[in-house]
């Protein structure tokens, strides 16, 4: 019997492998599929329907329903059976599909006469292309067998569309990967980019769906899982660590997985090409993937997923090198990306965008260093893109321009040109003071983690260099750097800085920064976890070494050093007093000190503005971390959307919480920096002056718009702006600031 049912598949599917060699338009291939399955399956119904945009599916074949309907009869996602089938990319069968719930009855179709229905999805590599529908008068439920070799047939059918066979008139069954598309995401780095797509991991493209000679398949997939089998054996052989052998491990367990196996064996039998069983077995990973809760199971489908393209790459011989030649204005495509791989491009990149990462990722820190626009989160990407495709990337919007028409073009490059102009209008005051009318001078500094970022500090008119994070060269390495390559970083560092200031950022790891040779900790919110200071006094091996590598470096010169996630003053006396210790050994081993130390702290953290008073007396400054003080102010990660956008630093309660630290560090003539986004942010940076922040620290190409604002500004009239706002009860001093700046143009 299933040597009959696998017979009848292979049978089928050589149909339709026939049906597709003429030349036949897309209609006519799907107008021939449609009868193909329906005579096949022994149906009087037989119906394809395609999705037209995100939110429409369209009936585009049928056999069986009134052809009239043909391209008349839409619906919307979760609308009706068909709908159901599309949102949920779950098979509905039932045997009473009137009085099935969600049945929307369409008089146009004729379908009323017909009771039984079986609607499975058309998917690949998880993204739903539409449905293909059977139904019957009979009333009955079709059985398991009916059921898997129509997912065998959709999964030829969704090769088949990837491969532009049904192509037609109408948006349904227009060109895949032809059409204009926006995809939104989120902003992890600003600016703005245009350029063609460069994908990091090339599609692979399955071009034989349907199998000539099964028994030679199965040889082919027996002997690919058998290479990636080794392969893999190989990689673990070779693991830094226990960490990364828990992950090849799990790889070894599913490359060894015998249902896995027997799974695509089974498709091949029915009739596809190994490659086409491996990838139905890869798009109902990800559909799992997508609708899973549990981080563990989406860890392990996506093990799967990745496993699964090693197998592809095997089958097919498309590796990583295609042949293709970068474009040379690339923006990066990836589901997401390590720093080292993010570093090997360099500054070649024009932007990136990623389905994965978040604003906090490693990727991200990079991104930020290089000053290329960066938007994560951007579902779909690695879908719709093609590699050459035109992209235009908003990172001030979250928004990417897929393929985009003249009209978003023009908008887009109209944009570009103002801001160029803008950046002109930049230079001409980049040697200028950031003096406001009212004649206070504001000190503007970069942030940098990358000696690429060096050039920048004599480019943005920055006055120093207010955060060096030295984790960046911790993240991208698979073993700890030795002291020696530190001291010799750091050095360059200063040597290109010409003199002016540079405070080194001592490691910042934990929460989204794990080094891949330290062992994670399984924390349940690694933000307020093990962390930055804790980590360093906990395990003060590498603090010190830290230390003894900046002091070598600074050879006589001033250092400026600054410790991360402070929270209270016992820990920063702690810390202090590593310092000194470092100063004392390196005395004794006959090295030269630095001119002079300052040491200083990030406050990013509430607790540590009420520290006491001799904390602020002994300090040597304190550079406020506006990323994370703001998530722990409000109490909203900034990993997650669903908050974090909730709250704005301009937030009357936030805003007075800062003027609060200026007032206490005034008391005791702390010297006192913002550092973190906002510090770039014109408006932002206007309202800190305003409070009495006189030292801000920001990206390299905020620099120029914060200075033409300052420079244009009277912090009197803002600070009473300000007053009065909070003698209101306003909730947000941002609608009365951006009313002022509109009636001082």
């Amino acid at each position: 019997m299933a040597e009959r049912l696998e017979t009848e598949s292979r049978k089928l599917l050589g149909r339709l492998r026939d049906a597709m060699a003429g030349d036949d338009p897309g209609q006519a291939r799907l107008d021939k599929i449609t009868h193909l399955i329906a005579t096949s399956i022994g149906c009087e119904v037989c119906s394809i329907y395609l999705f037209r945009d995100e939110e429409t599916l369209e009936l585009c074949a049928t056999e069986g329903l009134n052809p009239e309907s043909v391209h008349q009869t839409r619906m919307r996602l979760g609308e009706g059976l068909v709908g159901r089938v599309a949102q949920r990319r779950q098979v509905v069968n039932t045997a009473d599909a009137p009085n099935a719930r969600g049945f929307r009855f369409m008089p146009e179709t004729g379908e009323e006469v017909f009771s039984s229905f079986l609607g499975v999805p058309v998917q690949r590599l998880g993204e739903a292309l539409g449905v293909l529908v059977v139904q019957s008068k009979e009333a009955r439920e079709f059985s398991a067998d009916e059921v898997y070799a129509l997912e065998v047939v959709a999964m030829v059918l969704a090769e088949m569309a990837e491969l532009g066979a049904f192509v037609g008139e109408g948006a349904a069954m227009g060109a895949r990967h032809s059409q204009p598309v926006m995809l939104r995401g989120t902003v992890a780095q600003e600016g703005v980019a245009e350029g063609h797509i460069w994908l990091h991991e090339p599609r692979v493209v399955v071009t034989n769906p349907i199998a000539d000679d099964p028994h030679r398949e199965l040889e082919r997939l027996t002997e690919a899982v058998e290479e990636l089998r080794v392969g893999v054996d190989k990689m673990l052989a070779l693991a830094a660590d226990k960490e990364q052998a828990q992950v090849l491990e799990a790889y070894r367990m599913f490359a060894n997985s015998k249902g896995w196996m027997r799974r695509m064996q089974e498709d091949i039998s029915n009739g596809l090409s190994a490659e086409a069983a491996v990838e139905k077995e890869q798009s109902l990973a990800r559909a799992r993937m997508g609708q899973a809760t549990d981080s563990y199971l989406r860890e392990r489908l996506s093990d799967l997923d990745d496993l699964s393209n090693r197998l592809l790459r095997i089958l097919t011989g498309q590796g990583s090198d295609t042949g293709a030649e970068m474009p040379a204005d690339p923006i990066l495509v990836a589901r997401n990306i390590g720093p080292a791989e993010l570093l090997d491009y360099g500054r070649s990149l024009k932007g990136i965008i990623l389905e994965a990462g978040s604003v906090g990722s490693h990727a991200a820190i990079v991104a930020r260093a290089l000053a290329i626009p960066l938007i994560v989160h951007a579902d779909r990407a690695t879908l719709e893109a093609l590699n050459g495709d035109h992209v235009m990337v908003d990172g001030e919007q979250g928004i990417v321009h897929l393929r985009p028409d003249d009209t978003v073009v023009t908008a887009f490059r109209d944009k570009m040109a103002m801001q160029a102009a803008a950046v002109e209008r930049y230079a001409s005051i980049r040697d200028k003071p950031a003096e406001t009318l009212c004649g206070s001078v504001v000190s503007l500094h970069m942030n940098a983690g990358l000696m690429a970022d060096l050039p920048s500090l004599q480019g943005s008119g920055a006055e120093g260099v207010g955060l060096f994070r030295t984790e960046l060269q911790f993240l991208v390495r698979n073993q700890m750097p030795k002291r020696s390559e530190l001291s010799a970083l750091y050095a360059r560092v200063l040597d290109a800085a010409g003199g002016k200031p540079v405070i080194f950022r001592t490691l910042d790891i934990g929460s989204d920064k794990v080094l891949p040779y330290m062992k994670p900790n399984d924390e349940p919110n690694p933000a307020l976890g093990w962390r930055a200071i804790r980590v360093g006094l906990d395990k003060p091996g590498v603090m010190r070494m830290q230390l003894q590598a900046l002091i070598r470096a600074a050879n006589g010169r001033p250092l400026t050093v600054m410790f991360p996630f402070v929270a209270q003053y016992e820990e920063y006396t702690q810390a202090r007093a590593e310092v000194d210790k470092a100063m004392e050994r390196e005395a004794r081993l006959g090295h030269v000190l630095p001119e002079k130390v300052e040491v200083g702290a990030m406050l990013e953290t509430p607790s540590l503005a009420f520290a006491p008073r001799k904390f602020f007396e002994e300090v040597g400054f304190l550079s406020i971390g506006g990323n994370d003080l703001k998530q722990f102010f409000f109490a909203a990660d900034r990993e997650n959307e669903r908050v974090r956008r909730r709250y704005d630093t301009l937030n009357v309660s936030f805003l007075s919480f800062i003027e609060r630290i200026v007032e206490r560090c005034a008391q005791t003539d702390t010297a006192l920096s913002f550092c973190g986004e906002d510090a770039g942010r014109p408006v932002e940076a206007l309202c800190f002056a305003a409070i009495g922040l006189r030292r801000l620290s920001m990206r390299p190409a905020s620099i120029g718009p914060v200075k033409s604002l300052l420079r244009r500004s009277n912090l009197d009239e803002v600070r009473k702006v300000i007053a009065d706002a909070r003698h209101r009860g306003d909730m947000n001093v941002r609608p009365a600031i951006m009313d002022y700046l509109r009636d001082q143009k």
